[in-house]
C-alpha cells in the first residue's frame, strides 16, 4: 500500500503515524498545534482606547504610527553563524478612524467626537460612514463631529440624515449643517452651500413643533435634555438661524402669522435671524409670560430698529418683569432711539437703591439717546465710587454734550483707577483734535502699561501725523499686551518699515509666556502681502503655541493656497493638563464641585468631567495653585455673562499657556460655565457663567460645568467684584 504524501502542515497533523515515526513526528507537534489554533491577539481594554482618544484629540491627530521595533539581537551559536531571533510583529497604529469600527458603541461615539475636534477634512468620509451605525447615539456623535470639522462636503450626507428614524439624530444633523454654515466667518460661501438644506431642516422643525412634547413646553422651560422631539425642534430652529433662512424658519414657527409656541427657542430664532418680516410675531412674543421669550423678542425689535416698537418697550422699563426683560428693554430703547424712554431711564440711573447693573445699563442707554435732560445725573456719576460707573458716565457725558464735557475735563484730575484712565483715552479719541491730542500725548507716559494700548488706538483714530512713529516707538515694549496692540495698529496703518518691525516683533515675542504679541504680529504682517509675510508665517507653523500655529496656517491658506499647512502644524505642542491615561479622566468616579467665594456669596458649579475632561482638569489645577484668588470679575454683561480668570484685568490675561477646545453637545443655558476664547483653541484661565440661554455659543465654546447653587449671586455680581477664593470638592476632600 502506498501511503499518501501530506500536501500541507494541516494534512500532516491529521495523519496517524506508525509507532516508529512517533519520535520523529514529535518534533513537528508544536508546529501542528500552532497552525491549528492560532494565538488570539489580546483584547485592548477600554481604558487604553480612551487614553488613545484623549491623546489624539489633544494633539489634533487622526493617527499615530508606532515607532519601528529595535533590531532583534543576534544569539551566538557555537560553531555556527549567530542566530537572529525573528522580530516581533509591529504594534498597530493608534488610529481614531480604526476606533470607529470598535465593537463598543461608547468607543465609536467618543472616537467620532474626537475626529470632529481634530478638525481635519480627512475625517469627513469616515464620519459619513458612521451616520449609518446601528446605534443612534453613535450617529448623533458622528453628525456633531461633521459639524465641528465644518467641511461643506458633509452637507449632503447630513441632509440625508435629517430623515433618520431617531428625532435627536435628525436634530443633531440640522445643528451640524448650521455649524458648517458658520465655519467661515470671513465669507458667505459656507452659508450659501448650506442654504439648500434649509427646507429639509424646516421640515424637521415643522413636524416636531406641533408635537405634544413641544406644545407642552412652558415659555421659560430650559431643562436639558428635554424630550427628543423638543430637542430636535430646538436644534433645527437654531440651525436655520445660522444658515440665515427666514422663509423656512417662518414655515416652521408661524401659523397664520402667529407663533406656534411661546417657548423661548421660537423667540430666540425670530430675533436672531434679523428679518423685518418677523416684526409682528416678535411684537406678540414681547407680551409672553416667559422672561426669556419676552427678552429675546424685545432684542429682536431692537435689531429691527422699528420706531413703533417703543410703545411696547418703554412700559417694560418699570422693572416689574424681572432683570432679563428690563435689561432687554433698556438696550432696545437706546437702539431704536426712543426718546420717551429718557425719563424712566433717568429714574433708574439716579436711584442709588436700584440694581447696580441696571443703573449702568441705563447710563449707557442715555448716552446713546443723547438727551440733554439726562446730563445732570450723568455728570454726577462721573465721580461715582464704582470705577465701572465712572467709565459709563464719562462716555455718556461726552456723547450727550461734547462742548460741556470739554469744560468738565478742565476740572478732572487723572482717575486713580487705570481702567477709567484707559476708557478716558477712548473717549478722547472721539473728541476734537484740539481738545484730545495733547492730553493723549501726555497719557503715553501713564504709569500703568495697560493704559497705553487705548492711548495709541485713540491717537491713530485722531489721525495725528506722527501716529506711525509713535506706534513704532513702542514695538519693543516690555509689556506683551502693548506689543500686541502695536502690531494690530501697524497692520492697520502699514507704515514704511512696518513689515520689518513686525518680523522683529514675532522674534521678540518668542520669549514671552503669552502668545498674544506673536499672533498679532503675524496677523498684521499678512496685511502687508505675501512677499513680506510668507517667510515669518512659515516659521510660525512650528510655534511653541498651537493657537499661533493655527493662525499662521489660516493666514497662509489665503496668501498661498497651494500649501498643505494643516499637516505642517501637527502634532499640537504642549503638555496636557492631565496624563492621557489618568483614570479620573477616562472613568471618573464622581464629578467635582467648584466653589467660587465672593463678597456677594458663593457660587457652586459641577464640572462636566466626561464632556470636557482636560478643560475641567485645567480649571482644577489652576484653582489648586490659588491662581484665581484675588482676581476681579473683569466683565459683566447683564442677561448675558459674568467673566473672570483674567490675570491682567484688561481682558487679555491668562495662565501663560493655552488648552484645546473640547466642544460638546451641552447647550448654553442659565448657569452654564464656559471657557472664554480669543480664537479657536485659545482657552486657558478665563471662564464665564451665563445669565440666560445663549444658543449662539453652542458648539462654539467649550462647556465644562453648570451652576447648581448660587445663581442669585451670579445675578448680583458687578464688574470689578473680586474672587476671594476658589475651592474644589472632589467627593472626599477639599482641593
Amino acid at each position: 500500500m502506498i501511503e499518501r504524501r501530506p500536501r500541507s502542515m494541516r494534512d500532516l497533523c491529521s495523519i496517524r503515524p506508525p509507532r516508529l515515526l512517533v519520535l520523529s513526528l514529535a518534533m513537528v507537534a508544536a508546529g501542528c498545534g500552532a497552525a491549528a489554533l492560532p494565538a488570539k491577539p489580546p483584547a485592548i481594554p477600554f481604558e487604553q482606547k480612551m487614553a488613545w482618544i484623549l491623546q489624539l484629540e489633544d494633539q489634533r491627530l487622526l493617527r499615530i504610527e508606532p515607532p519601528p521595533p529595535p533590531p532583534a539581537p543576534a544569539v551566538p551559536v557555537k560553531g555556527r553563524a549567530p542566530k537572529v531571533a525573528p522580530a516581533p510583529p509591529p504594534p498597530p497604529p493608534i488610529d481614531l478612524v480604526a476606533l470607529l469600527n470598535d465593537t463598543e458603541p461608547r468607543i465609536r461615539r467618543r472616537a467620532a467626537l474626537a475626529i470632529g475636534r481634530v478638525g481635519l477634512a480627512e475625517g469627513v468620509a469616515p464620519l459619513v460612514g458612521l451616520l449609518a451605525d446601528n446605534d443612534p447615539e453613535v450617529r448623533d456623535s458622528a453628525a456633531l463631529g461633521l459639524g465641528l470639522i465644518g467641511d461643506v462636503s458633509a452637507i449632503a450626507p447630513l441632509t440625508a440624515a435629517l430623515a433618520d428614524a431617531v428625532p435627536l439624530v435628525r436634530g443633531r444633523a440640522a445643528e451640524a449643517i448650521g455649524l458648517i454654515a458658520t465655519s467661515d466667518p470671513e465669507g458667505n460661501a459656507a452659508r450659501a452651500a448650506a442654504r439648500p438644506a434649509a427646507d429639509a431642516i424646516a421640515k424637521v422643525a415643522l413636524e416636531y413643533g406641533r408635537s405634544a412634547p413641544v406644545t407642552a413646553m412652558k415659555p421659560d422651560d430650559e431643562n436639558w435634555p428635554a424630550a427628543p422631539e423638543a430637542e430636535a425642534f430646538k436644534l433645527a430652529l437654531f440651525a436655520l438661524v445660522r444658515i440665515g433662512a427666514y422663509e423656512p424658519l417662518e414655515s416652521a414657527v408661524l401659523d397664520g402669522g402667529k407663533p406656534v409656541s411661546s417657548w423661548w427657542p421660537v423667540a430666540y430664532a425670530l430675533q436672531r435671524i434679523n428679518d423685518k418680516r418677523a416684526l409682528l410675531p416678535l411684537k406678540e412674543l414681547t407680551g409672553s409670560s416667559g422672561k426669556y421669550s419676552s427678552a429675546f423678542a424685545i432684542a429682536g425689535l431692537a435689531r429691527l430698529r422699528d420706531p413703533s416698537s417703543a410703545q411696547l418697550i418703554v412700559p417694560l422699563l418699570d422693572g416689574k418683569r424681572g432683570l432679563e426683560v428690563t435689561v432687554a428693554a433698556i438696550r432696545a430703547a437706546a437702539q431704536i432711539g426712543a426718546t420717551e424712554a429718557v425719563d424712566p431711564l433717568v429714574k433708574i440711573a439716579s436711584d442709588a437703591a436700584a440694581d447696580a447693573n441696571l443703573r449702568l445699563e441705563s447710563v449707557t442707554a442715555l448716552g446713546r439717546l443723547k438727551s440733554t435732560a439726562a446730563l445732570p445725573v450723568v455728570q454726577d456719576l462721573i465721580t461715582d465710587p464704582w470705577p465701572v460707573m465712572r467709565i459709563a458716565a464719562l462716555s455718556a457725558a461726552a456723547s450727550i454734550d461734547p462742548e460741556t464735557f470739554i469744560l468738565v475735563l478742565s476740572s478732572l484730575e487723572p482717575d486713580r483707577n487705570w481702567t477709567v484712565r484707559a476708557a478716558f483715552a477712548g473717549v478722547l479719541g472721539t473728541l476734537g483734535p484740539d481738545v484730545a491730542i495733547d492730553r493723549l500725548r501726555a497719557m503715553l507716559e501713564d504709569e500703568d502699561k495697560r493704559v497705553i494700548p487705548a492711548v495709541l488706538r485713540a491717537l491713530v483714530r485722531q489721525k495725528v501725523p506722527d501716529a506711525p512713529t509713535l506706534v513704532l516707538a513702542r514695538a519693543d515694549d516690555a509689556d506683551y499686551a502693548v506689543r500686541a496692540a502695536v502690531a494690530d495698529l501697524l497692520g492697520e496703518l502699514k507704515p514704511a518699515g512696518g513689515a520689518e518691525a513686525l518680523r522683529e516683533a514675532y522674534k521678540r515675542g518668542l520669549s514671552d509666556m503669552a502668545y498674544d504679541a506673536r499672533q498679532s504680529a503675524i496677523a498684521a504682517l499678512a496685511a502687508f502681502g505675501s512677499a513680506e509675510a510668507t517667510g515669518t508665517l512659515k516659521v510660525a507653523l512650528t510655534d511653541k503655541e498651537w493657537a499661533v500655529r493655527l493662525r499662521a496656517a489660516q493666514l497662509l491658506r489665503k496668501l498661498d493656497p497651494s500649501g498643505d499647512y494643516q499637516k505642517a502644524i501637527r502634532p499640537a505642542p504642549g503638555t496636557p493638563p492631565a496624563a492621557y491615561d489618568d483614570r479620573t479622566l477616562i472613568a471618573p468616579a464622581y464629578s467635582p464641585h467648584v466653589f467660587i467665594e465672593t463678597a456677594k456669596g458663593t457660587i457652586e458649579f459641577e464640572l462636566a468631567v466626561l464632556d470636557a475632561p482636560q478643560t475641567s482638569r485645567n480649571f482644577i489645577n489652576l484653582a489648586r495653585k490659588g491662581f484665581f484668588n484675588g482676581l476681579a470679575i473683569h466683565r459683566v454683561v447683564p442677561n448675558f455673562v459674568i467673566q473672570g480668570g483674567d490675570s491682567r484685568g484688561d481682558g487679555g490675561g491668562g495662565p501663560g499657556y493655552t488648552i484645546r477646545d473640547e466642544l460638546n453637545e451641552r447647550p448654553y443655558l442659565r448657569g452654564t460655565v464656559g471657557m472664554a476664547l480669543a480664537g479657536k483653541d485659545t482657552g486657558g484661565s478665563q471662564f464665564y457663567i451665563t445669565h440666560s440661554p445663549q444658543p449662539h455659543l453652542d458648539a462654539k465654546y467649550t462647556v465644562f460645568g453648570h451652576v447648581i447653587n448660587g445663581m442669585d449671586v451670579v445675578d448680583r455680581i458687578q464688574q470689578a467684584d473680586v474672587i476671594q477664593r476658589i475651592r474644589v470638592w472632589d467627593g472626599k476632600a477639599w482641593q
